[in-house]
């Protein structure tokens, strides 16, 4: 039975989690098997209240988990970075959640930013080192607070790191019957740590004949993203640029209200999460889109190896759009969140019949 902790965070989390846990039970129920769920109060409220961001022990017992549905942090009561530093981000160094899977795919009925492009033009998957580069927090100021001041941020980049996450990427394509891996950079200009990523991408490329592999400079990806999306299947790249490049994958999928994304340790406990934030403006309000945290769960699903499952979620997200809801951006859907989660189970549970 898998062991899957669940942490409604802060906002409209807790609102999304809850569909996507309904979700979650009705694919458990339907397709034969059981989970366990355990829930965590980590973010806003229990850091005003105790001061407590992500304990030591509260770590040790997510570690033990197989899975772990993360809602949203961020709260107007904290200042920005505490609850992200201290919960999301501890839990990506300290679990080595070293791969960010974020998935691109533009469902029929959702229309795209880009005029003239369908759901035929938009199915990829970036998958962002997670654990490295710009994200270690190591730098150094100088003359801080005169015009003299210098802030130095350095770029971590190991061999190991770097390797482990362009082979997931090539592995991720073959699972899936992908064709191509690209990796994304700025090797004419990032010219040390770039040229690490470069060679180890060849040298991976090498093991895998049966996928194409290229390369692309930051910025002619994003030009490329929005005039030509579908000449991408697998991108790779690195935390700083995955960080930018997902989000813009994001919005040409219809927006965050659909966008989900994994923070994977493919030998530990894995997250997954909506990846729009905790929007707390619209909680309460049951105007929130469900969907991003539903598609969390197909990802969980599939991550656990329930792939019958995750694919009845999947099919069942892609109906409810098609058929049930007017829009994804909060206030569009002519449908509550509560509504829009039970249409989701609902479907989940008939195609299993």
């Amino acid at each position: 039975m898998p062991q899957i902790a669940v942490i409604p965070g802060d906002g409209t989390g807790p609102e999304v989690i809850s569909e996507a846990v309904k979700v979650l039970k009705a694919a458990a129920d339907s397709f034969g098997f059981q989970v366990f769920l355990d829930y965590f109060d980590l973010g806003a409220d229990r850091y005003l209240e105790t001061g407590d961001l992500l304990p030591d022990s509260t770590l040790r017992e997510l570690s033990d988990f197989d899975s772990i549905l993360f809602g949203a942090i961020g709260d107007p009561r904290v200042r920005p970075g505490i609850l992200e530093s201290g919960i999301l981000l501890k839990m990506r160094f300290d679990l080595d959640l070293y791969i960010n899977l974020r998935p691109a795919k533009l469902y029929p009925g959702t229309p795209c930013p880009i005029v003239g492009k369908g759901h035929e033009h938009v199915d990829m998957v970036i998958v962002r080192e997670n654990t490295e580069g710009l994200y270690v927090g190591r730098g150094s100021f100088e003359n801080k607070g005169t015009r003299d001041e210098v802030a130095v941020q350095h770029s971590v980049n190991t061999y190991t790191g770097v390797e482990r996450c362009v082979r997931y990427a090539f592995d991720y394509a073959v699972r899936n019957g992908r064709k191509r891996v690209t990796f994304c950079g700025k090797t004419n200009v990032l010219n040390y740590a770039h040229d690490l990523w470069q060679r180890v991408f060849e040298s991976v490329a090498g093991n895998y004949p049966d996928i194409e592999s290229g390369y692309a400079h930051v910025d002619a990806l994003c030009m490329f993203l929005v005039k030509s999306p579908e000449i991408y299947d697998v991108v790779v790249t690195d935390n700083m640029f995955g960080d930018i490049v997902s989000d813009l994958a994001a919005i040409i999928q219809g927006g965050l209200g659909i966008a989900a994304g994994g923070n994977i340790n493919p030998l530990g406990a894995s997250m997954f999460e909506p990846v729009g934030g905790s929007a707390p403006e619209f909680s309460g309000h049951g105007t929130i889109n469900p969907l991003a945290a539903i598609g969390a769960v197909r990802m969980l699903l599939e991550h656990l190896e329930y792939k019958d499952a995750a694919d009845a979620v999947d099919r069942a997200i892609a109906k409810v759009i098609a058929q049930d809801i007017r829009g994804l951006g909060v206030n569009e859907m002519g449908r509550s969140t509560n509504e829009v989660g039970d249409l989701v189970a609902e479907e989940v549970t008939r195609q299993s019949i």
